[in-house]
């Protein structure tokens, strides 16, 4: 999002520690002028020119004072917000690496606890997500290219079958095609529906995978017979 230049935080730090600094100063300051000026002469009668005389001698001070306080202000609030402000940068580098693709990277601020590790320990459990779910979402895209590569193959090796021998009953190779093609309409709701399995809760069922070998041996027993194969039981 186009956002419009402003001032750095770090900035804003130095700019707010040196103005408390200097508005604490002039405090003083001015519980030092309330001093001279009139705690000394309590229920006395103040000599003519008092005052000016001291604002004389007071005001170099004054200055002098109030421009140590700006220029250590500014100094000592740039360095301390810096360093204050070291483990956001940290933070902020790991964020651009992790926009780039690069979801392995870790800030593993170290240090004891407080808001800023805090906030890398967030982010970097945050990433540690995040590289998962994208490997389990590639897992499941191998894993479903895999499964439906079968029924394909299966249905390729049927035509190519039907095409080599014309005068052949095609009736039993429209079954075949048709049942080829059901497992492969329900491995591909089951696949929508496993890639949806982290939404909603499911109830777990032990299921009998003989019987999908079951099947599978039998769609495959006729086309495996004509190329010398034997995919009985018997034979694994």
């Amino acid at each position: 999002m186009a956002r419009a230049p402003g001032l750095s935080v770090r900035l804003k730090l130095t700019l707010s520690y040196a103005g408390f600094l200097m508005l604490a100063g002039a405090l003083l300051l001015a519980a030092g002028w309330l001093y001279l000026t009139r705690a000394p002469h309590v229920g006395l009668i103040l000599e003519p020119g008092y005052k000016r005389i001291v604002v004389r001698q007071f005001a170099p001070t004054v200055a002098i004072v109030m421009a140590f306080l700006l220029v250590f202000g500014l100094v000592g609030g740039w360095l301390l917000a810096g360093r204050m402000l070291a483990p956001l940068g940290r933070i902020t580098e790991a964020t651009r690496v992790a926009a780039e693709g690069s979801l392995s990277h870790r800030i593993r601020l170290p240090g004891r606890s407080d808001e800023f590790a805090e906030l890398a320990d967030a982010f970097d459990a945050m990433l540690a997500q995040l590289e998962a779910h994208v490997a389990e979402q590639q897992r499941f895209a191998a894993n479903a290219s895999h499964e439906l590569r079968t029924p394909l193959a299966v249905t390729q090796a049927l035509l190519d079958v039907a095409r080599r021998d014309p005068d052949r009953d095609h009736a039993e190779l429209l079954e075949r095609l048709y049942v080829v093609n059901s497992r492969a309409i329900d491995l591909t709701e089951a696949l929508l529906l496993l890639s949806r399995a982290d939404q909603r809760s499911f109830v777990r069922e032990h299921v009998d995978l003989s019987l999908v070998a079951e099947e599978a041996t039998e769609t495959l027993l006729q086309l495996a017979e004509e190329h010398g194969f034997d995919v009985t039981p018997e034979a694994w």
